[in-house]
């Protein structure tokens, strides 16, 4: 889950008591975006760098996730880019939820 948060130091200190720690190389209060992850549990947490929250995932290959996506007829309203790497997509479903699958 990526979260849009005010502010990102009561953010995270408020998921630190719920048992989340950040993640090493995810992020920062400085940069304004942070990982934390709790047992397999993940969340993004971002200040200023989106309007709502959006469900993410992992995967590892989405380029040939998008391609199907595209074959069941669901266009991505962001695209993955090159053929390699690190990308991801973004999708919205029937209800306006945003969805990223982000592989890095």
């Amino acid at each position: 889950m990526s979260l849009a948060v005010k502010d990102i130091a009561a953010s995270k200190a408020f998921y630190e008591k719920l048992g989340f720690t950040a993640m090493s190389g995810c992020g920062s209060v400085q940069e304004k975006w942070l990982m934390m992850k709790q047992g397999s549990t993940m969340i993004g947490l971002f200040e200023g760098m989106f309007e709502g929250n959006i469900l993410t995932f992992n995967p590892a290959d989405v380029r040939a996730i998008q391609q199907h996506l595209i074959e069941q007829g669901i266009t991505p309203t962001k695209s993955a880019q090159g053929e390699s790497g690190p990308a991801h997509i973004m999708l919205t479903d029937p209800d306006g939820n945003a969805i990223m699958l982000d592989q890095f």
